[in-house]
Formats: C-alpha cells, sequence, structure tokens
C-alpha cells in the first residue's frame, strides 16, 4: 500500500499544482464567468452581453419540447452549482428553479446574483408569464445582466457598457415593426391556442378572442364545451383574421383547431416557446412578426382583389 501511495504522490502533487495554476488564472482575470439560464432566450441575451467572457448553459433550449412537461435533473442542479449568475422567468412558469436554488449552494463559495424577469417588470403568479414576448422586458433584463457582469468582472466595464448599448438598439427593429403592425392592424379580431403570443398581440391591438379556451389549455385543464364551441365556431365563420398556435404544445385539442381552421381557410401562425437553433431573440421575434404581417395581410389581399374585381364588372 506505501508504494502504491508513493507512486501517486507526484501525480496527485502536479494535479495539485495544476490547480493551483486554474485557481490563479481566474483570479487573473483569465476564467469566464459562469452563468445559468433556465431559458435559451435569455441565455441568448447573456451571451450577447458578455461575447467571450461568459460561459452559458441554458436549461431550456428544445424547441420540439412543451417546456411545461419540463423536469429538473441531477445535471441541471450541477450547473447551479458553479454559476455566479442565475437568470430565470419566473411567474410560476419555471418554478423548478426556485427549488433547485433553494437546494442549492455555490461550490465555488462565491456570490451567486440571480435575476428574475417576473421580479423586474412586476408580475407576479396568475399573470401570463410568457414575459419575453413584452417588449419592456429584455431591455430591463439586458440592463440587470450588464450590472451583474460588471459587478463581476469590473475591468471589462466598456466592453459590457458598449454590448448593451448595441444589444438595446438591435431592438429597435422589433419594436419598428410592432408599430407598424398596430397601425395596419389594430383591432383585429384573431385568435390563440394558447395566451403564448399574448404581450405581442396587445402591442399590436389585436383583438383577442376564446381567452377562457387559451387559459385552459396553459393551465393544463378541460376547456368547457361552450368554450370550444365558441372557438370552433370563430373558425367555421371566420369571424377571426389569424389562429395562432403555440407549436411547441401541440394537444389533440390543439390539433384539432389546427385542421378546422385549414378547412375555414383562416391563416395559422406558428410562435414558440424556446428560441430555435441558430437564431437569435432579435432574429426569431422579427420572423414571427413577418409571419404574422403575412398571415393578417392574406384576407385583406383577398377581399382587396375582390373588391377590384367587382368594380371591373
Amino acid at each position: 500500500m506505501k508504494k502504491i501511495v508513493t507512486m501517486l504522490l507526484p501525480k496527485y502533487v502536479a494535479a495539485v499544482t495544476a490547480a493551483f495554476a486554474l485557481s490563479q488564472a481566474a483570479l487573473a482575470g483569465d476564467a469566464k464567468i459562469p452563468v445559468v439560464a433556465a431559458e435559451n432566450f435569455y441565455g441568448d441575451v447573456v451571451q450577447q452581453l458578455g461575447g467571450d467572457r461568459v460561459d452559458v448553459t441554458s436549461i431550456l433550449s428544445n424547441p420540439d419540447q412543451d417546456p411545461h412537461l419540463f423536469e429538473a435533473s441531477a445535471k441541471t442542479a450541477r450547473a447551479l452549482q458553479h454559476a455566479s449568475l442565475v437568470v430565470y422567468n419566473g411567474a410560476d412558469y419555471d418554478p423548478w428553479m426556485a427549488k433547485l436554488l433553494a437546494a442549492s449552494k455555490n461550490a465555488e463559495g462565491g456570490k451567486r446574483t440571480t435575476i428574475v424577469a417576473a421580479e423586474l417588470t412586476g408580475k407576479k403568479s396568475g399573470d401570463n408569464p410568457h414575459l419575453w414576448y413584452d417588449l419592456a422586458t429584455m431591455p430591463k433584463v439586458a440592463r440587470a445582466v450588464s450590472a451583474a457582469l460588471i459587478a463581476a468582472d469590473p475591468a471589462h466595464k466598456s466592453a459590457y457598457d458598449a454590448n448593451l448599448a448595441k444589444f438595446l438598439d438591435s431592438l429597435k427593429p422589433v419594436e419598428g415593426k410592432v408599430a407598424e403592425l398596430h397601425g395596419r392592424y389594430a383591432g383585429t379580431p384573431v385568435t390563440a391556442t394558447e395566451p403564448v403570443f399574448g404581450y405581442m398581440s396587445d402591442a399590436i391591438g389585436l383583438t383577442m378572442r376564446n381567452m377562457r379556451f387559451q387559459m385552459a389549455a396553459m393551465n393544463d385543464t378541460e376547456a368547457s364545451a361552450s368554450d370550444i364551441a365558441a372557438f370552433e365556431r370563430d373558425l367555421r365563420e371566420k369571424r377571426v383574421r389569424v389562429l395562432i398556435y403555440n407549436s411547441q404544445a401541440t394537444e389533440a385539442l390543439t390539433k384539432r383547431m389546427l385542421n378546422l381552421a385549414q378547412q375555414s381557410k383562416v391563416p395559422t401562425v406558428s410562435v414558440t416557446e424556446t428560441e430555435p437553433a441558430h437564431t437569435t431573440y432579435q432574429t426569431w421575434m422579427l420572423a414571427q412578426l413577418d409571419a404574422l404581417g403575412a398571415a393578417l395581410g392574406k384576407r385583406g389581399d383577398a377581399n382587396a382583389a375582390a373588391g377590384v374585381k367587382g368594380k371591373s364588372q
């Protein structure tokens, strides 16, 4: 046994020396700031603000997965242990995060900063939790993240300030598109299978129908027969211009409404709860707004064509 210990001692010393060297590098400011974001759109914002100074882990990142069915794993808990900055949504959208944080201690022994979007925006349990579709949310999250990064790494304050300014400026096309759609379609009746896109549709000024149906879908409860009938009537009689649906939560009833919309020739628009791969938060929002604008314009184009035809006769 002594012989084995003697043989392993140099390797142990070498390992300790390497670990010491790494710790010294961290003290010198070479280490990246470990960040965990519950949702990948918040992780994307952190990455844009932190650049190569951050190491971001996003927990919810699969656009094919229903976020409501997510269950935290040991891997998630381990990631949180090493994070010095944590960003999550709140408002009961990701309640597993609060539980994990309460049970998790920062393994590095340092102070962990936690940013909750719902707290920044004054939202609480019972409010629509899809806060990233509210134009006011991301600027507040970005400023809070930037402040946290500067506190953790003050030597690179100028870079973080520049990245924040760039990010805030990059949101202007999204705001401009919303204003454009508001000018053209405010008051237009639409419907949705869930209130995922609710804040954005409110900003555009759309008249959203079938809210009781949507809340039942979001809360995983059964919609009433009368609410289902009202939804179907809106589609059959084309009382709505567009059907907006969450493509990450396509239950049997959602599929039924989609099929009915297609049969009734009501345009449909897919929205997602997580950011698709190879996009940024900004390009993701713009793509969905463009799709909505195209869908809203279909019926208007058809009516315009019919009007021209009627005049010519």
